[in-house]
C-alpha cells in the first residue's frame, strides 16, 4: 500500500528533490543535519500523509524556509539558483521521495537504516538505472539491518519497562514481550490495546505500527 495517491507522486518528487537540493548546495547544510531537521519539522508527518498543501502546494524553498524556521532559526534564506542541471542531491531528493511513496516506511524509519548522505553517495551508480533498482537496493538495506520496533523504541524514550507498560495500560506483559519480539504482528493488534498502549506512552495509535 503507497503512502498517498499517486496523484501527487510527481509533484512530491519535484518539490522534496529541489528542497533538499537548494538546502544543501544552496543554504548550505550538511545533507544529514538538514535531513534530522526536516524529520522534526510539522513538514514530514504531513509529507508522509499526503498533504496536498505540504507535497504540491509549496515548493522546495517555502519547504525549506518551513522546516528551518521550524527547527532552527527565523534567519533569512538566500533566494534559489536554478539550474538545468540535476544535482546529486536533488536526485536522492527525488528518488527518497519515490521510495517513501512506495514503502510506506516513516522518514524516520528510512533515515534510521540509511542516512540520506548515503543516498547521496548512490548517485553515480543508480541515477541512470530503472528506479526499482534503487528500490530493491533500499529494502536489501533495510532487511539486513532490523531495528527494535516501535513500541519498544517507543516505551523505552518514555522509561517505562515492559513491567510498568502493562500495569499502567492493562495490556497483559505477555502480549507486549510478543509484540516487541515481533512474534505477534501488533499491526494485527485488537484497537483497544493499540489505544491503551498509545495513550500510556503518549504517542499515537499509528506511531506503534509496524509495516
Amino acid at each position: 500500500m503507497n503512502a498517498y495517491s499517486e496523484l501527487y507522486l510527481s509533484d512530491a518528487k519535484n518539490h522534496f528533490a529541489t528542497m533538499i537540493d537548494y538546502a544543501v548546495n544552496t543554504c548550505g547544510f550538511e545533507s544529514d543535519f538538514f535531513f534530522q531537521l526536516f524529520i522534526k519539522s510539522s513538514v514530514a508527518k504531513q509529507f508522509e500523509n499526503g498533504n496536498p498543501a505540504i507535497i504540491a502546494g509549496l515548493s522546495g524553498y517555502e519547504l525549506t524556509k518551513k522546516i528551518v524556521n521550524e527547527c532552527y532559526s527565523e534567519k533569512e534564506l538566500p533566494p534559489p539558483q536554478f539550474s538545468q542541471e540535476k544535482s546529486a542531491e536533488y536526485w536522492a531528493g527525488w528518488a527518497l521521495a519515490q521510495y517513501q511513496w512506495y514503502s510506506a516506511l516513516s522518514f524516520t524509519r528510512i533515515s534510521e537504516r540509511v542516512k540520506l548522505s548515503k543516498i547521496i553517495q548512490m548517485y553515480p551508480l543508480y541515477h541512470e538505472m530503472d528506479i526499482d533498482r534503487f528500490f530493491e537496493r533500499m529494502d536489501q538495506i533495510i532487511k539486513e539491518n532490523p531495528l527494535e520496533t516501535n513500541l519498544k523504541r517507543i516505551r523505552e524514550a518514555a522509561g517505562l519497562s515492559q513491567s510498568q507498560l502493562a500495569k499502567q495500560s492493562g495490556v497483559n506483559l505477555r502480549n507486549i514481550q510478543m509484540y516487541e519480539q515481533r512474534q505477534n504482528d501488533i499491526s494485527k493488534a485488537q484497537s483497544d490495546i493499540l489505544y491503551r498502549l498509545a495513550k500510556t506512552l503518549g504517542c499515537s495509535m499509528e506511531d506503534l505500527l509496524e509495516y
